[in-house]
């Protein structure tokens, strides 16, 4: 095979963020004409490879050839420039505007006065794009909020169309579609494939990526793994590419004895999200959630804690039932949620460490109606210590500390009150790997003394290495739950992409 076979060359491509190489030399080629899967578990840095081929990332080194030439991309309007469109999981449409607004957004046809838009020219041009996707049937002057989810993914491929797109990359396109929906979207696929448009398919549904590719490329921790023909590959294989790893030392889980039922939840249901979800979490256990984007794992431990409605199920705390309609009621009751997003909500970034441990606890140092600022100083100090929380003084603003070191700030905010269930929602994304070193240690001494904790992530490798029972869910529902002697890498991503045991 010689280069000119391609139509897009990634060549030794890599982007740091501060702690993480998400991107580590990666070589990337798409034959021209045809779909290309591009898979690997949450974290691999497919999406992030795909942001610096739009566009919104910047490489720290490599180059992109695009069509036999060299690409330099400072930004999105240099990627759709050179033929490349992206869709995103999250649609970039305005819900307010009409279709051929959508469409023409950014490239309006302007009246001979040149100040206003020509919209007769971009409504008559917008309804031989819709014909082109299967949408021949809606006015261009529909309004983009009138549309379906599956639908709009559609106005954003007829805008990539009009732009002239060469290629076109779909991030995570079926999450939000019915079965029918996906049908008359691997027909369009196919159609426009028919026409030289070539496609890089971003998907965690393995099924879809035997039906739909051509070739596969997987990636592993920020990392190329292979490149291979479809008709070659079974599921099987797919998933021992995607999680081909070892546990390290990086999981320090102590064996700890289980104690009683300590939470129960059964047959919680938020309609269109996730559905009759139920499980046992003791004293003493790690419990573990797997699943892919998506699975509803989030949305259950939000549930749990009041942050959004439930429409039907049961709580039981050490055996007792319990109504959780608001947070505080959960934090009363000793049950506590890190989420995921620990800057955006877990955190005040600006104030220092002192008040942000003492956050979830003001009550405990008020006397009389005034704030003990020495009793809470001192609790705060303990807290610093007992987490290994690594500042130079409680006066610092949490922002300036590591993302590891935030993180044990969060953690040590709840546990200065309190607490029967704890649950973290990724609790070591964006950090290095000593940090999560000493993450896993602090959530394995917690077991240890007794707390139950619900660990949410998106690694295998971190859920295998520290849960005694793992439960995984698909398109919000529970497949299963493993034990740990029973879990390996390979069960977990059968189970979470639709699979049986």
């Amino acid at each position: 095979m010689n280069d000119t076979e391609y139509l897009l060359e990634m060549r030794n491509i890599t982007k740091t963020f501060p702690g993480v190489r998400a991107v580590d030399d990666v070589t990337f080629k798409v034959r021209p004409g045809t779909v290309h899967a591009l898979i690997g578990e949450n974290g691999a840095g497919k999406s992030t490879l795909m942001k610096v081929l739009a566009g919104e990332h910047i490489p720290d080194s490599g180059e992109i050839i695009f069509a036999g030439k060299k690409l330099s991309i400072h930004g999105t309007r240099d990627s759709l420039d050179a033929g490349i469109s992206t869709v995103y999981q999250e649609l970039s449409l305005v819900p307010e505007m009409t279709i051929a607004e959508n469409v023409f957004l950014g490239r309006e046809i302007r009246q001979k006065n040149r100040l206003l838009v020509d919209a007769r020219t971009i409504n008559e041009e917008t309804a031989k794009y819709l014909k082109d996707v299967g949408l021949g049937d809606f006015s261009p002057k529909t309004y983009l909020k009138y549309l379906s989810v599956s639908q709009q993914q559609m106005v954003e491929i007829a805008k990539g169309i009009h732009r002239g797109a060469k290629m076109i990359v779909l991030d995570e396109p079926t999450s939000a579609i019915t079965e029918s929906e996906v049908e008359k979207l691997f027909s369009l696929i196919n159609a426009l494939r028919e026409t030289g448009i070539t496609f890089v398919y971003i998907s965690h549904k393995l099924n879809e990526i035997i039906e739909i590719s051509d070739e596969v490329t997987v990636m592993r921790d920020g990392q190329w793994v292979d490149t291979r023909a479809t008709r070659d590959l079974t599921e099987n294989q797919i998933i021992t590419l995607m999680v081909g790893r070892e546990l390290t030392e990086i999981f320090p889980k102590a064996e700890v004895k289980i104690g009683d039922v300590a939470f129960e939840v059964k047959g919680l249901t938020r309609e269109g999200v996730f559905e009759d979800v139920s499980f046992k979490v003791h004293h003493g256990e790690i419990l573990g959630i797997s699943g892919l984007i998506g699975a509803g794992r989030t949305e259950v431990a939000r549930a749990i804690f009041g942050l959004d409605p439930l429409d039907s199920g049961e709580m039981f705390l050490e055996g007792l039932p319990m109504g959780i309609s608001r947070p505080y009621h959960a934090i009363e009751h000793g049950i506590v949620y890190l989420p995921e997003d620990r800057k955006q909500f877990g955190l005040i970034l600006e104030r220092p460490v002192l008040e942000n441990l003492s956050l979830a606890s003001l009550k405990m140092f008020v006397r009389l109606g005034l704030l003990n600022l020495k009793y809470e100083r001192e609790e705060a100090d303990a807290a610093k210590k007992q987490f290994r929380i690594k500042t130079h003084s409680l006066d610092v603003a949490v922002k300036n500390l590591s993302g590891g070191n935030q993180q044990k700030v969060v953690i040590g905010k709840w546990l200065m009150r309190p607490v029967k269930v704890l649950i973290v929602d990724e609790p070591t994304r964006g950090i290095d790997v000593g940090a999560k070193s000493e993450i896993h240690r602090l959530l394995s001494e917690l077991a240890g003394n007794g707390m139950a904790v619900i660990m949410i992530s998106s690694e295998l490798p971190e859920i295998l290495g520290m849960s005694d029972r793992i439960a995984v869910m698909h398109e919000g529902k529970l497949k299963g739950v493993l034990s740990r002697k029973e879990a390996t890498q390979e069960s977990l991503m059968r189970l979470a992409t639709g699979g049986k045991k």
